[in-house]
């Protein structure tokens, strides 16, 4: 891959991509894209800082880092399941419009606008991913547990957005290939409040992760194209 580009790298699943991509490909360019500045030192990385919702500063950045030619990879590893003023909803009566609201917003609004534009700049004529994390919990079919309202049905569109995407960019790239990717729980802050409940050997690095996800990244082919898959190969289902 000689061009990969990476949104939410202050994130520790973006930062720890970033890092695993640029062991992989020293020789590629990698572009770092994310809300606030990041002190990078390495020659072949460029950051870039950004809104998200701000669709003309996307435009820009997607030209700006194409100018040489096209992307092979996209990866967006934002996300978000609480924060100071919303959090996981375990019963019908905690949800609230302001939850979801900023749920969908972060999981699905924002990479629905990153494919929006920069599919459209993935290279047409050999294999080039666009990646999103996803998660499990947006399976319906394996919704055993209930609760977590807001993050399950912003992930759940998420995957939907992935599989639609899948279908319009097979039209017009059959080398690119569109799915999800379940990275598990990983020590980060987004877990952290949860980390309790898990057995030592489900809880990731972030290293641990980024290093299962690449694996996922060199295997999948066209024919996975809008799938959602976990960190150990194996599709989520829908």
């Amino acid at each position: 891959m000689n061009s990969i580009a990476v949104f939410g790298t202050n994130g520790a699943i973006g930062n720890a991509l970033l890092l695993v991509m640029l062991k992989k490909f020293p020789t590629s360019t990698i572009y770092s894209i994310s809300r606030f500045k990041k002190d990078v030192s390495h020659k072949n990385i460029h950051h870039f800082c950004v809104d998200y919702f701000d669709e003309t500063q996307l435009q820009e950045i997607a030209k700006t880092t194409t100018k040489t030619g096209p992307l092979d990879l996209v990866l967006v590893t934002n996300g978000i399941l609480q924060d100071d003023t919303i959090y996981p909803e375990k019963a019908l009566n905690d949800i609230s419009a302001k939850k979801l609201e900023s749920s969908f917003k972060i999981n699905t609004i924002l990479p629905a606008l990153i494919a929006k534009h920069f599919v459209p700049t993935l290279n047409k004529e050999n294999k080039s991913i666009f990646a999103a994390l996803s998660a499990r919990v947006g399976s319906i079919s394996d919704n055993r547990l209930g609760g977590w309202y807001g993050y399950r049905a912003s992930k759940a569109a998420l995957n939907m957005i992935i599989k639609t995407v899948s279908i319009e960019t097979k039209r017009l790239n059959k080398s690119a290939i569109i799915i999800g990717l379940h990275p598990g729980t990983v020590a980060s802050n987004l877990s952290k409040p949860f980390q309790k409940n898990i057995a030592p050997e489900n809880l990731f690095s972030p290293d641990s992760s980024a290093e299962k996800l690449f694996r996922v990244l060199i295997s999948v082919s066209s024919k996975d194209s809008g799938k959602c898959f976990d960190w150990n190969c194996k599709e989520v289902l829908p």
